[in-house]
């Protein structure tokens, strides 16, 4: 959450009603679900509330705290509200009115899923900024290292429903991109508020979904830890009559199967409501039999800072890397080695005239090979650097 103590007003977010790929026990929007909430901080009062997705069954929740901005125009500065959804879309609201502070409209998209579960007939869509990451799938954006792994790729997707990002759930299987992991997920974004800029990490790996009937479903491998999870067997959904499967969509060979970047960091306009540039974040060289660092994106945890310098910092990569970015062009201005991933959010101080960044190591993906860490690490220019 996120609070202003000046409007008395706190900002929260919320998580997609339970359970996650099937509706049906739960019609309607599902109201506060998937929203920003400002409340009155003295008493708890609800001033507004927003819902950036209308029955979620695809857990796209808000996966991060709002971010409290005050982007300057020509005409002052706006005190607004930026939300970050796993869709990688950006919704922005007035802080006080919680009226968008970009315009969002209603679009329609399906609503033919599984018997009995009623979707909403459109969702919102932010006219602005532009999607950070790509949105939807067809056979014909398959891809792989090979011939080999892109026909697979293409296979698996023409087998599967597939289409725009709000594809509904089906028990042949559907293409989710983007997918439960972003987008947009934990860490957020991070805004400068010289440039306006708000810099964003963001996934973009497509996910396979498939509801099971229940009766086909093997109910000892339901029972384990993983069951239900990304790599795991099918777990049963509590409440329905339908099991769950669900994972990245890969090659044979473990690559994704749409073109790289798999993650990026994005720069946006926040006056103009435009992205400014993309960057590639993350080098596979751990994943690749050769050590070659093709920076292609890695999976990632962790958030960036932004310093009055137009610097960013950001570790977050399953990589083992730290890095320092310029904001204005996104030029990689710095690249060092961790003792193992730094999935968390830097911090900045100033000490003795001398301003240090520290970043916390440690975390791991499931699908990459990090070492073990605990160690706090701080940064800092060499002192005969410094003027």
């Amino acid at each position: 959450m996120s609070v202003d103590s000046q409007r008395d007003l706190v900002f929260i977010p919320t998580a997609s009603a339970s359970p996650n790929f099937y509706g049906g026990l739960r019609p309607g929007d599902n109201r506060y679900a998937n929203s920003v909430l400002a409340l009155r901080a003295q008493t708890g009062e609800l001033v507004w509330h927003y819902q950036t997705i209308h029955h979620d069954i695809w857990d796209w929740d808000l996966p991060t705290h709002p971010l409290l901005v005050d982007v300057t125009t020509e005409s002052g500065k706006r005190p607004i509200v930026i939300a970050l959804g796993k869709t990688g879309m950006v919704y922005t609201f007035h802080r006080d009115s919680g009226d968008p502070y970009f315009d969002i409209e209603e679009r329609e998209v399906p609503t033919d899923g599984i018997l009995g579960d009623q979707l909403s007939p459109t969702q919102p869509f932010p006219v602005k900024p532009p999607p950070l990451v790509r949105q939807g799938i067809t056979p014909d954006d398959a891809w792989g290292v090979t011939p080999y792994e892109r026909e697979a790729c293409r296979e698996m997707i023409a087998s599967a429903r597939y289409g725009g990002m709000f594809t509904p759930m089906s028990t042949k299987g559907s293409i989710m991109y983007p997918q439960v992991g972003g987008g947009a997920n934990w860490g957020g974004g991070a805004f400068d508020p010289e440039r306006n800029i708000l810099i964003v990490p963001v996934a973009q790996v497509p996910f396979y979904v498939k509801l099971i009937p229940e009766e086909n479903v093997d109910k000892d491998l339901a029972k384990t830890p993983m069951a239900g999870n990304p790599m795991g067997p099918p777990g049963l959904i509590k409440g329905t009559k339908y099991g769950l499967q669900q994972k990245p969509l890969l090659s044979p060979l473990y690559t994704p199967c749409t073109e790289p970047p798999w993650s990026m960091l994005v720069a946006v306009d926040m006056v103009e409501g435009e992205i400014l540039w993309k960057k590639p974040f993350g080098k596979i060289d751990k994943l690749s039999p050769l050590p070659i660092g093709f920076e292609w994106g890695t999976p990632f945890a962790g958030g960036a800072i932004t310093t009055a310098g137009g610097l960013i910092f950001i570790g977050a990569t399953a990589d083992e890397r730290f890095r320092a970015f310029d904001i204005e062009t996104g030029e990689k201005l710095l690249e060092m080695k961790a003792p193992t991933a730094a999935m968390a959010t830097p911090m900045t101080y100033m000490a003795n005239g001398r301003q240090y960044v520290v970043i916390a190591t440690g975390g791991h993906m499931w699908n990459y090979p990090n070492g073990i860490s605990d160690e706090l690490i701080a940064y800092a220019l060499p002192e005969n650097l410094i003027e």
